[in-house]
């Protein structure tokens, strides 16, 4: 294999920060990189290296002199004026892109409903769609006109489940022209153990490679480690606990392994399990009873519209489970008629006398006032000790385990990154000893360290754990169960897991396609018009295909617009009045999307 692109002693640094040094690596042909690192550690900065955007203090760059280059940056450069046919097939003749299953197979899988009929088609502007479309449009070009050497900043961002599973699909085995490569900065690791035939740590101004995915990445780092004869201490890292998880892990990992596991065992013989449920199961019992939080026949409903319809669900003590749907299913719903903020229409909600509940949301306006606080103070606020499992905890013990180290704990709140605000959040809701924890997007803004930290320390949590995400590695090492709420009013149990909710959204699609409408969609113009006894007219399912691409273009904008909120925060968190200011346009936004998300639920009635 040749290589596309050479670094040779490639020293780079940003202001007092050294990104680079004496970095040597190469970009060869037919292979797929994965990009992993602190968050501000340098990723995207090496992508702009291997772009030469971004030209190298010492050392030199060189490529082949015919590669072509694509780069999907975080950066919004697409022509407002252009249509979407431009954006993404430029100037490619119709009976050329129309002939190509590849191309095909790119727009039905990126542009979903931004290219509608109803909308303009391919003839749409790009200007009025919002940030999240527009990022799957520039993602969708690239894709479309195939380069050599394809650079993806995070390119799951504003996707989900379904659509990070076609993206890696896409990448491991529709893009097979020989000669190409690709590097993908990403924190999904689910994603990258899909797609990448080599991993790339950027860590300390230094590039450490590893063959293969991200379970390769894992046992490859412990073996170095047993390799280097570390310390008893050390041998019982997070490495080896994560190695562990994945040797017993999902049934996909073992059916298609990227990686002979059996050079491990002897280094994993001693590690006991992830988690030691038997024992969780009784300490959770114990704290909590046998009644923790029951829905029994509830019904939240808003006019003539049902986000659960007649829903029965206990929670056990110690059920761990994973909630996954659609845009307007009601997951956030379900969440808050559990925890009690949203009361129901009918049914009843019974909690039982012991529980103490925590719900971590997207809010981070209870941290403002400790911006004057120390990292450690506002921890310690709540308790100095806690309960993890059958031991006691100090503070600053259990901020040290999520990446606070003692001289971080020592750092003003008001000075934190946003990913650092959101550790803070959660280490103060593990310090109130709850025994329900709410998680709600828990992956935002953190890196991948942060995120096996946050796993580990929630191995030895005893307690009813709910988690709604995207993060589809997160939910299977996190929870021993997924549902999926599909738009219906109910909870469906997934036996198995993921890969089961895809497949039922496949199905879904393939059955509206067969019936000519489209899956998951409604709406809200015709709700009223609707005769219950000879079901909607054709005219009414059309106007019901309309409103289903004009809100699900309005969640996407929102999604644009809270992620951008979330980078501004994290930009601003020394500034104590513009963190106000965003968070009440991140309270706005919110109510915004939960009110469309009504709006999604009754159109689905409509469609059936």
């Amino acid at each position: 294999m040749a290589n596309l692109v050479s670094v040779e002693r490639a020293s780079l640094a940003l202001g007092t920060t050294h990104i680079l040094d004496g970095v040597s690596l190469g970009v060869s042909s037919d292979t797929r990189v994965g990009v992993v690192g602190r968050n501000g550690g340098g990723k995207t900065t090496l992508l702009r290296v291997l772009a030469g955007l971004q030209p190298v203090d010492e050392g030199r760059v060189t490529m082949v002199g015919t590669l072509t280059i694509g780069m999907l940056t975080q950066v919004d450069t697409l022509d407002p004026e252009a249509t979407i046919r431009k954006a993404v097939l430029g100037d490619l003749p119709e009976h050329v892109w129309a002939g190509d299953a590849r191309i095909r197979d790119i727009l039905d899988g990126l542009l979903g409903g931004i290219d509608a009929p109803d909308v303009g088609g391919l003839e749409a502007i790009v200007g009025p769609l919002s940030g999240g479309e527009r990022r799957r449009l520039a993602l969708a070009g690239l894709l479309a006109a195939d380069p050599d050497l394809l650079l993806l900043d995070e390119p799951t961002n504003h996707l989900d489940v379904e659509g990070v599973a076609w993206l890696a699909n896409h990448l491991a085995t529709r893009r097979t022209r020989p000669g190409t490569a690709v590097v993908a900065v990403t924190h999904d690791r689910w994603f990258l153990d899909e797609v990448a035939t080599t991993t790339w740590e950027v860590v300390d101004g230094g590039v450490s490679s590893y063959e293969g995915g991200y379970a390769a990445y894992v046992l490859a780092k412990a073996e170095r480690d047993r390799v280097a004869e570390v310390t008893e201490e050390r041998r019982t890292n997070l490495l080896r606990k994560e190695l562990a998880w994945l040797r017993r892990g999902a049934q996909a990992r073992s059916t298609k392994p990227k990686f002979r596991i059996d050079a491990a065992y002897e280094l994993i013989g001693d590690e006991p399990a992830a988690r030691d449920e038997v024992s969780l199961v009784r300490f959770a019992t114990t704290r909590l009873g046998k009644d923790v939080v029951d829905l029994v026949d509830a019904t939240v409903s808003f006019g003539d519209r049902r986000l659960l319809d007649r829903v029965t669900w206990r929670l056990a003590p110690g059920d761990r489970i994973g909630i996954v749907g659609v845009n307007g299913s009601g997951k956030s719903t379900l969440m808050r008629a559990i925890y009690g903020d949203l009361p129901l229409s009918a049914g009843k909600r019974k909690v039982g006398k012991t529980v103490s509940m925590a719900y971590l949301t997207q809010e981070v306006r209870e941290l403002d006032k400790f911006d004057d606080w120390r990292v450690i103070e506002a921890i310690e606020d709540v308790k100095q000790f806690t309960r993890l499992g059958d031991k006691d905890v100090s503070a600053s013990q259990l901020a040290k385990r999520l990446g606070f180290s003692g001289g971080r704990q020592q750092t003003r709140v008001s000075d934190l990154s946003g990913g650092e605000r959101r550790r803070l959040q959660f280490l103060r809701l593990l310090m109130a000893e709850p025994n329900v924890l709410i998680l709600d997007e828990p992956t935002n803004d953190l890196d991948i360290e942060t995120l096996t930290s946050m796993e580990d320390v929630l191995d030895g949590w005893a307690g009813t754990l709910l988690v709604v995400s995207h993060d589809r590695y997160l939910l299977e090492r996190m929870c021993d169960r997924q549902v999926a709420m599909l738009g219906d009013g109910g909870i469906r149990d997934l036996p198995g897991g993921v890969e089961q909710y895809l497949d039922l959204r496949r199905a879904a699609r393939a059955s509206s396609a067969a019936s000519g409408t489209s899956a998951g969609s409604g709406g809200s113009r015709v709700a009223a018009s609707r005769a219950a006894s000879t079901g909607p007219s054709a005219a009414e399912l059309r106007d019901a295909k309309k409103d289903l691409n004009r809100i699900d273009r309005l969640l996407t904008k929102l999604a644009a617009q809270e992620d951008k909120i979330h980078l501004e925060m994290a930009a601003k968190a020394a500034d104590h009045t513009a963190v106000l200011r965003l968070n009440d346009k991140l309270r706005a936004i919110v109510d915004e999307r939960e009110a469309l998300e009504l709006e999604w639920l009754s159109v689905a009635e409509i469609i059936g």
